[in-house]
């Protein structure tokens, strides 16, 4: 199982996009206020995968969350996450459809 990664810098969001251009990965966004974000994201660490797996916290990392929502050309929502391939994303879901077996469905269907 892959350790989940924090990002918190437009930098680090753009070296992920680019890393997704060599092998898939899964990006989260996650709110540490709401309940419903805080039960995708124990989905989300349980979901067993070789990929990469990463995170940012919306509320101390907003200008990272705004950037992925621009360049993925796909609406904030929170909890968002993501299947990054090919430097955009191949599958993206929020809120109660963020279980282990949408990511697994979702993996099967695009990596």
């Amino acid at each position: 199982m892959s350790d989940l990664k924090q990002i918190t810098s437009e930098t680090e969001w753009e070296s992920i996009l680019q890393d997704s251009n060599e092998q898939p990965v899964f990006l989260f966004k996650h709110s540490t206020t709401c309940p419903v974000s805080a039960n995708a994201f124990k989905e989300y660490q349980d979901f067993s995968t070789d990929l990469d797996k990463y995170y940012l916290i919306v509320s101390e990392n907003r200008p990272v969350s705004n950037q992925v929502a621009e360049d993925l050309e796909i609406k904030h929502e929170s909890p968002q996450i993501f299947l990054l391939n090919g430097g955009k994303a191949a599958w993206n879901t929020s809120h109660w459809n963020i279980t282990e077996k949408n990511m697994k469905e979702a993996l099967e269907a695009n990596a």
